[in-house]
């Protein structure tokens, strides 16, 4: 039987999702994540120390739990639960699992979810 109860670190520093649409790369390595689009580019970078003005914080949750690419279930098993209570997400996926971004304001709220529904966040900060 697989389980899709996950084992998530919470990343130490919160991010920013940047747009770029007449970018094809980033223009330097500060960038955590980079998905190249046809219409454009969105970085995943670690949040400034100081708050910028309409630039929304994220907290990220990574699975710790390297699985195979066919094993079905493992990002919905995240996602649904948090879907269901309203908690928006943004993710972006690597070879060995998954970076699910969660809106710093609602983190708590997040995690509560998570927690009820059987997957355990290990705090990494």
């Amino acid at each position: 039987m697989i389980t899709t109860n996950r084992r998530l670190s919470v990343l130490p520093s919160p991010f920013v999702i940047e747009h770029l649409a007449d970018r094809s790369a980033p223009v330097d390595d500060s960038w955590f994540a980079a998905v190249r689009a046809p219409e454009g580019l969105t970085v995943i970078r670690e949040a400034p120390p100081a708050v910028v003005d309409g630039q929304e914080r994220w907290i990220g949750l990574y699975g710790d739990d390297p699985h195979e690419l066919d094993l079905p279930g493992m990002l919905a098993a995240v996602v649904g639960p948090l879907g269901a209570a309203g908690v928006p997400v943004f993710v972006t996926s690597t070879f060995h699992s998954d970076l699910v971004l969660v809106p710093q304001q609602r983190f708590t709220d997040a995690a509560a979810v998570l927690r009820t529904a059987g997957h355990t966040l290990v705090e990494t900060r």
